[in-house]
């Protein structure tokens, strides 16, 4: 545990040296002009799975919001508090961003709470709930691109992304981070498949 306690510590410093250090700091840079990413995640908070580090982003690159199973939740404008839904709109209205990337992954923590259907937690399989479960779907990876593709119809509930959608100012990305190989695959819409990702 120490040893892991040490290693952010020492990343912390070689972050200090790379993007805070000299008159041309990135850090510095982004203080004064503030952010303008383009490019929007939403991700898994499983620890395998960091947006920044799989693309190689430096600060100001990503936009990320991160939950359980990385699941857009449909429009409701409520009294209750919608983190994700607050960070769409803060990315899409606001900083106008033009790609959104729905980044679903293998072995997800989420994806298997869903299927096994406990009630052992307070919070993980009320939030889960929002897929809706297939009786064909057996694989987990299967489950989650399934997630994918139900948070993508969520996405077009909410009315400012379906007219950024139709007006073409954004474009939204289905893409699965399979953790053993390192290999990100993305949704064909006219295929209906998963292909490799190529750059």
């Amino acid at each position: 545990m120490e040893n892991s306690f040490k290693k952010i510590l020492e990343g912390y410093e070689l972050f200090r040296e790379k993007y805070t250090l000299g008159d041309q700091s990135i850090m510095q840079y982004l203080s004064y002009y503030g952010q303008e990413p383009e490019v929007m995640v939403v991700a898994c908070c499983d620890s395998r799975v960091d947006p920044a580090l799989i693309l190689q982003c430096d600060p100001g690159d990503l936009f990320v919001v991160r939950n359980v199973a990385n699941i857009i939740p449909p429009f409701e404008k409520d009294e209750a508090h919608h983190g994700t839904s607050a960070a769409l709109e803060f990315g899409i209205r606001i900083l106008k961003i033009k790609h959104l990337i729905l980044l679903g992954h293998s072995q997800c923590g989420g994806i298997q709470a869903l299927q096994k259907k406990t009630n052992d937690n307070d919070f993980i399989t009320h939030w889960v709930s929002l897929i809706e479960t297939k009786e064909n779907l057996q694989n987990l990876d299967d489950y989650a691109k399934e997630a994918l593709h139900q948070s993508y119809q969520n996405c077009l509930t909410f009315p400012w992304i379906k007219e950024n959608l139709t007006e073409k100012k954004l474009i939204i990305h289905l893409w699965f981070f399979d953790i053993k190989t390192g290999q990100i695959f993305t949704y064909s819409h006219s295929k209906n498949i998963y292909q490799p990702l190529e750059a």
